[in-house]
């Protein structure tokens, strides 16, 4: 159990600059004890002990602003960055060494029974405000820009940036940083800005064409 705890805060540690000590975290992150509620309330909810699993949950929102589902499945060394406004489903699953930032949303799009929220895969970095919704899969080390909104699968090693969001690929290769060391949210092409630039530019091409066209005919 404490090697665990430790693990746990040592991956919080190597993400976060602004972490000075173990003690530090464990006491005053809120997004760690966020991680420590939802594990208690796991362990009520898969033992059909649900009503005391939701107070568990509840009061753990009331106290961090984070909520987490006591049925979601969470792998090992969440890291949820201040986290205030951050939601996560009843049947969302994240993989292992996933940071999350404050204002997510992992949620559902309807009513509908059974599997409605996403999956996380291994090392996913999902920026701030940024909303997941639906039951699909969001890849290994995928990465969800600040403020995007992600309506459709997300592959392995790929970037998802804007509303709604698009993928941009990342050389169809590996994020080549360790997750802890490639934290960018924000500085990533938007896919929709780069078509109408590369529109602008075509169109100014063809209205240059026609001018040469206009005055070598003597129009």
């Amino acid at each position: 159990m404490f090697d665990k705890l430790k693990a746990e805060l040592d991956s919080i540690m190597a993400r976060d600059p602004a972490a000075r000590s173990r003690m530090e975290v464990y006491f005053l992150y809120s997004g760690f004890r966020a991680v420590r509620d939802y594990r208690r309330a796991n362990w009520f909810f898969r033992h059909n002990m649900k009503l005391i699993a939701r107070w568990i949950s509840q009061r753990s929102r009331h106290r961090t602003g984070i909520e987490i589902h006591p049925g979601a499945t969470i792998g090992k060394g969440l890291f949820i960055d201040h986290g205030m406004g951050v939601v996560i489903g009843e049947t969302a699953e994240i993989g292992d060494n996933c940071t999350i930032y404050q204002g997510v949303t992992l949620g559902g799009t309807g009513k509908d029974q059974g599997k409605r929220h996403p999956t996380l895969g291994n090392n996913v970095l999902v920026g701030s405000g940024a909303k997941v919704l639906g039951p699909f899969r969001v890849g290994d080390n995928a990465r969800i820009a600040a403020g995007a909104v992600v309506l459709t699968e997300v592959p392995d090693n790929a970037t998802a940036v804007g509303v709604p969001a698009k993928v941009v690929k990342v050389n169809g290769e590996r994020i080549s940083e360790p997750p802890c060391e490639s934290l960018d949210q924000i500085h990533y092409t938007d896919p929709v800005e780069e078509k109408l630039t590369n529109l602008d530019k075509r169109l100014s091409e063809l209205r240059n064409a026609f001018e040469e066209f206009e005055n070598g005919a003597g129009i």
